[in-house]
């Protein structure tokens, strides 16, 4: 689904057969101006999808944007002005805040864990624990908050996981099926499997065939042991029970990877409003 199904769908999630409140409140022809105040510090992201909301909705709104995507806000600060006919205004208001106060909410969270990694090589990573649909919007949330993009799906690499090798009969096995897989297909995918403990850790090693080793819920002394074995072989990538009090310490033991799925879910929207003039 592309942006603009997204954003036409959303609109006729809420306008349904009409905004009733605006059309018996507010003239057809009046026009008005009104402005995005910022009630909370952070980094902003959603403001190109905002003025595509404006301009699907109606074209002769006129937008003086002040911030860009990356810009660091602060409470009081005004974003951009719209103006143009008020009934628009009305029309788009809630759709720009929810996907702007939202995408906004994951570019900071995810800038405040990135700046906890200064310093080092370790890459902050989101995961596919997506809003269903929203997976581009969202992932362009963590960039912009300077964190890096998994895979996008399923798609676009290869990800050998626990039920995926319980399924196969073993490590061996997944490994090997996906490679004949990928032989047959004539696919170029990087291929990255998940191992929980030293046996699986083994294993991975003394067959091979693989880019990526996920060290899957290790403790931060198992984790400086299994990179430490690994001696950069194959990349590496810690997840899983990993939180804001413990990133540093996963990092420092010179993971190449961190994913965190919190980056994209349980995230505190940034406070916004669209104030008319």
């Amino acid at each position: 689904m592309t942006i603009d199904e997204i954003i036409t769908y959303a609109l006729s999630e809420d306008i349904g057969e009409g905004d009733h409140t605006t059309l018996a409140t507010i003239s057809a022809a009046s026009l008005g101006k009104a402005r995005l105040l910022v009630k909370d510090n952070g980094i902003l992201c959603g403001v190109d999808l905002a003025e595509r909301i404006f301009m699907m909705v109606d074209p002769t709104l006129i937008l003086e944007i002040y911030f860009r995507d990356r810009a660091q806000i602060k409470k009081g600060d005004i974003v951009f002005n719209v103006t143009g006919k008020k009934a628009s205004i009305l029309k788009s208001e809630r759709l720009v805040l929810n996907f702007m106060q939202r995408l906004s909410g994951i570019s900071t969270a995810t800038n405040r864990l990135v700046k906890m990694l200064e310093g080092l090589n370790t890459k902050l990573l989101d995961t596919r624990k997506t809003t269903p649909l929203l997976r581009e919007l969202e992932k362009y949330a963590v960039r912009t908050g300077g964190g890096e993009n998994h895979r996008m799906g399923l798609y676009d690499m290869v990800m050998i996981k626990d039920n995926h090798i319980n399924y196969a009969g073993g490590i061996v096995q997944a490994i090997d099926a996906v490679e004949q897989y990928l032989k047959q297909t004539g696919k170029k995918l990087k291929v990255e499997i998940e191992v929980s403990n030293f046996t699986e850790l083994q294993q991975v090693m003394d067959h091979g065939k693989v880019d990526r080793i996920m060290l899957d819920n290790f403790t931060i002394n198992d984790l400086t042991g299994a990179v430490k074995k690994i001696d950069g072989r194959f990349e590496t990538e810690a997840s899983g029970g990993i939180t804001e009090g413990t990133l540093r310490g996963y990092a420092e033991t010179g993971v190449d990877y961190i994913s965190m799925g919190v980056l994209t879910h349980q995230i505190k929207s940034l406070d916004m409003s669209l104030k008319a003039d």
